[in-house]
């Protein structure tokens, strides 16, 4: 490979520490063209070549040059034809596998003329100034679904890796998301494909610039019903996971000229796609945040210098990292890990858990990253293994075992080892006999600590060690810091809110303080509180989990999110659980309930953290085993398992349950401390809580809440039936900071319903929009005009984002001015233009979705779904089929629903064949099963499709939730290619993947 001579290295920081905006404000208008210009010649200036390259020959010739250049080789023209086709543009290859090239394969074996074999870099990641950075625009793609013209992007050694789509200020950035979107759909995959290798997304609209991953989160939001209808593999499409560039203090760099100077700043962009991203076992391209970054750089630095120093075996060699419950802390220690082990003068990388219930979950997250990166152990004889094993680079473990090998092996020689070792949430654990312990017997060691609520003296205990008291005690310096603020602000985790429900009435005369704590335990605990708490919370369950809410969980159609019930003790949990049991049975109503605690020597620690709860149930009484054991047969029978409390049996209950928690299966979860730490579940968003809890434990337990999952998903919900108030102030006003609360805190049921002014702003109210929309836009009359049309859309899009959150408030039952039927009925017209507006007739109609944005994701949440119309008909049945107006009701119902308008047709011919005589349930199943078989034969017979192969595909697409239409499965189905010439084979196919989408979409949901 060609090498630069090294005359002086710097490790310059990826994160910029400080930045102070360059921009200047001017009050000329700025096109899009202009725009576009202003970038390009600042890439320039940045040492970037611009290349005038609008098509793919050109772009292929000049691929082909930067790679010789970068190889310090010459192809021959049959080795460049066979690599090409080979090794960059396999036809069977889309977005995922062109990542993984990129990210772990980027050495490609060519077969030379003479048959020898030469390896090829695609990107050098050792010296990352040898690759070279070229600016393109307006390259024209003329073989997709139709003509695209892309704005910018960059090349690096003749690849594009970073696509740039820009819009003029003023246009929402979240329409060059859309476009974006758009391209993947219709023409990134075609001709050569070279535009399935881009790794990062820029959107800007100069003002405000956001980066993202070409996988963005996919996994999380596959939309339901949104066929895969190119061979392009669906990727980014959830605007929720885009990120702002920011420099090492958090502030966000958004305006273009500033992004452009820090984060495409040469060695900041080839660091971030070389050594910032990460490819997941699930096929997903993270790309990680600024303050990750700006973390890792940090303790690698503090590695390097302390190391030079003879610094090893001090505090000063190590330091702690604050990033808030949810940021990401894990992502951010496996690269940490991961470098750090690959220094040369690194023996080992030790990361350790406080808990042992979160080593399996670290694993599995550590797995996520990188298959087999990691080594985890089940007992302290492997750990011993694992540390005389030269191979094993990181270790996983507990600070529990690390702590038995510390005692058992004194002198041992790892001791003697130059290692690496990192604590997640460094607590109370660490800060007793066990902390020294380590540190007494490693010598040559770096000590870090990753916490999302460190201990200061303002929330250190009372007791213990007086030099290990607080986190800057324990573990040196503060290397770096991303509060909960810093992260609600760059919308990387949501807000939460909070309703206290006063389950306990005071006796006249004697003031909450007066009443012992045993007494008031007691009360607590009284078998007619608990009945009241279970009643609120039965009566509150499908409103505060949004049951009537529907979106998609792993192309899954899913209604609502589950949710946790903390409780203060075993015996708690054990009344809760038989209460909810039998108010359940009473009400005649399922839902899946489990509970999971195990021995816990201090249960009722007063202090702020939870005790360390791990999987020994042997120490329980015999009656809260016995308990656990009927709560676990239970959730036998409901999910088909066998566990129980026996050892190695509940460890694998926890992980089952730990599973299926993050699946949405189990609707609602007790537990004592288990699961408050550490545990990331996106589908849980409602928090119940009858449990005291203060400073770090409160954050941690309400942020099981707070992780985003889409646009449904706005905040984590807090239920109290404890005074927590002041509690949750100080913790809030602690970790985040004294301004924190109205940041991380919703605002009031009034706010939203009426109204509220901030920052000089008036923000209306959802009684003002709706009174807007019925005096602009009435009921019955048509909206002429495009512009009434796009200011109806974005009126109705604020409502609908209003009435989202207002739903979570009791008060708004009853007051939501519309009625169901009106509400439909705008539904429907907004429906109406979102059907009209996305067309692709051509390309100048699409310049329409410019500047609006609709929220698609809500509406289907609301979805009314065919057992409601089955209802209706019931009624119309009951009528003897005479009450038209039922008819009106479900005409107006179907139109009103995305999922349904696919099904108008079968569902108006159902109502047509039935008669006075007809059961409905039962006619409408014999009614959809004969007319899918109907069909399915009609598109089998047109299409001469092969009849096993073609009904095996349908019955796995049901199965699976979605109608696969990339790989070779589609294949399988087609008649020979002779029957219709090989020409139009593609033509043939798109033909029946357009016939098969209908046909599924119609029947899905209903089979």
């Amino acid at each position: 490979m060609s090498q630069y001579n090294i005359v002086i290295s710097s490790n310059e920081s990826t994160v910029v520490a400080e930045y102070v905006a360059e921009y200047n404000c001017s009050n000329a208008y700025q096109s899009e063209a202009q725009l576009e210009h202003d970038f390009i010649k600042r890439l320039q200036s940045q040492g970037y070549e611009y290349a005038g390259i609008t098509n793919e020959a050109t772009m292929i010739a000049n691929l082909r040059k930067q790679l010789e250049l970068l190889n310090n080789f010459a192809f021959s023209d049959t080795e460049w034809e066979g690599f090409f086709k080979k090794c960059i543009a396999g036809s069977n290859e889309g977005i995922v596998e062109k990542t993984r090239k990129m990210q772990t394969d980027h050495v490609q074996i060519l077969k030379r003329d003479d048959g020898s074999s030469k390896n090829i870099y695609l990107i050098d990641k050792k010296n990352i100034h040898n690759n070279r950075l070229q600016v393109i625009n307006q390259y024209v793609e003329s073989e997709g679904a139709h003509d695209t013209r892309y704005d910018v992007t960059i090349l690096v050694n003749g690849l594009p890796l970073v696509h740039t789509e820009l819009k003029r200020r003023g246009v929402a950035i979240r329409e060059a998301f859309n476009q974006i979107k758009r391209y993947q759909r219709d023409s990134f995959w075609a001709a050569s494909g070279l535009f399935e290798y881009v790794q990062i997304f820029i959107i800007s609209n100069g003002t405000h610039t956001k980066y993202y991953s070409n996988t963005t989160r996919s996994s999380h939001i596959k939309e339901t019903g949104e066929g895969e209808r190119k061979k392009s593999k669906k990727t980014s499409n959830s605007f929720e996971f885009t990120s702002y560039w920011a420099d090492g203090n958090n502030k966000a760099i958004a305006d273009l000229v500033d992004f452009t100077k820090t984060f495409l700043a040469k060695h900041t962009l080839l660091n971030v796609l070389t050594k910032y991203c990460v490819f997941t076992s699930e096929d997903l391209l993270l790309v990680m945040r600024p303050y990750q970054i700006a973390a890792t750089e940090r303790i690698l630095s503090r590695i390097e210098i302390s190391s030079n120093y003879k610094k090893t075996g001090t505090i000063d060699a190590g330091g702690y990292i604050w990033h808030t419950t949810g940021s990401g802390k894990t992502l951010t220690s496996f690269k940490t890990a991961q470098i750090a082990s690959a220094l040369p003068y690194i023996d080992k990388v030790l990361f350790v858990v406080d808990r042992k219930d979160l080593d399996y979950q670290t694993m599995k997250e550590y797995d996520r990253f990188q298959k087999g990166a990691a080594n985890s152990n089940t007992s302290t004889r492997i750990l011993k293994k694992q540390l005389e094993d030269s191979t094993a680079h990181i270790i996983i473990t507990t600070i529990q075992k690390l702590d038995v090998f510390v005692s058992k092996n004194k002198g041992h020689d790892v001791f003697k080892k130059h290692i690496v070792i990192i604590f997640d949430e460094c607590h109370r654990s660490q800060f007793g006999d066990m902390h020294l312990k380590i540190v007494k017997s490693f010598k040559n060691y770096h000590l870090f600590g990753f916490t999302g609520t460190p201990i200061f003296a303002a929330n250190a205990v009372s007791g213990g060690n007086p030099l290990l008291k607080t986190t800057p005690q324990a573990f040196g310096d503060k290397l770096h810091t991303y509060t909960i603020v810093d992260a609600i602000n760059d919308g990387n985790v949501l807000p939460f809110r909070i309703d206290y429900i006063n389950t306990m009435k005071m006796k006249v005369g004697i003031s909450d303080k007066n009443v012992s704590a045993i007494d008031k335990e007691k009360a607590l605990a009284d078998p007619k509180r608990i009945r009241e708490v279970v009643n609120y919370i039965l009566e509150h369950f499908d409103q505060k989990t949004k049951r009537n809410s529907f979106y998609s969980l792993k192309g899954q159609r899913v209604a609502g999110f589950n949710s946790i019930l903390a409780v203060s003790s075993i015996t708690a949990a054990k009344k809760y659980y038989a209460e909810l049991k039998k108010q359940l049975a009473d009400r005649n109503r399922k839902l899946n309930i489990a509970t999971i605690f195990s021995y816990s020597a201090n249960e009722a620690d007063p202090e702020d953290v939870f005790s360390d709860e791990d999987f020994d149930t042997e120490s329980l009484d015999k009656s809260s085993r016995d308990f656990l054991d009927s709560a676990i047969a239970d959730y036998n029978d409901d999910f088909n398992v066998t566990f129980d409390t026996s050892s190695e049996k509940f460890q694998n209950y926890y992980k089952d349950l730990s599973l299926r928690m993050k699946k949405r299966e189990v609707d609602l979860l007790i537990v004592v401390n288990m699961f408050l730490t550490g545990f990331d579940a996106t589908t849980l968003n409602t928090l119940w809580v009858d449990k005291n809890l203060k400073q770090h434990g409160l954050i941690q337990a309400f942020s099981r809440t707070n992780r985003i999952l889409n646009s449904v998903k706005t905040y984590g919900n807090i239920v109290c039936f404890r005074d927590l108030q002041e509690n949750t102030d100080e913790a809030i006003a602690l970790f985040g900071d004294r301004d924190a609360g109205s940041v991380v805190l919703l605002k009031t049921y009034d706010a939203y319903y009426n109204g509220f002014d901030e920052n000089g702003k008036h923000q209306p109210g959802y009684v003002e929009l709706i009174e807007e929309l019925r005096t602009r836009f009435p009921l019955g009359e048509a909206i002429i005009g495009e512009q009434n049309q796009k200011d109806f859309i974005s009126l109705f899009g604020a409502i609908l984002r209003l009435k989202n959150i207002l739903t979570a408030f009791d008060d708004f039952s009853g007051n939501e001015i519309l009625s169901n039927r009106d509400y439909q009925d705008y539904q429907s017209v907004y429906i109406d233009l979102y059907q009209e507006f996305s067309k692709d007739k051509n390309a100048d109609k699409e310049k329409i979705n410019d500047d609006i944005v609709f929220e698609i994701e809500l509406i289907r949440q609301v979805e009314i779904n065919i057992d409601y119309i089955l209802m209706l008909v019931a009624k119309f049945h009951e009528s003897n089929c005479e009450d038209k107006s039922i008819l009106v009701s479900i005409d107006k119902a179907v139109n009103s629903s995305i999922q349904l308008r696919s099904k108008k047709e079968l569902i108006e011919h159902f109502i047509d064949s039935i008669n006075v005589s007809s059961k409905v349930d039962e006619e409408w199943r014999k009614f959809v099963h004969k007319q899918k078989e109907n069909d399915l034969d009609a598109i089998i017979s047109e299409e001469k499709l092969k009849q096993e192969e073609t009904r095996k595909f349908i019955d796995n697409s049901f199965r699976d939730g979605t109608l696969k239409t990339t790989g070779t499965d589609l294949d399988k189905i087609m008649p020979p290619v002779s029957r219709f010439g090989g020409g139009n084979r593609a033509a043939k196919k798109q033909g029946v993947t357009d016939k098969l989408m209908r046909f599924f979409e119609k029947y899905f949901g209903l089979v």
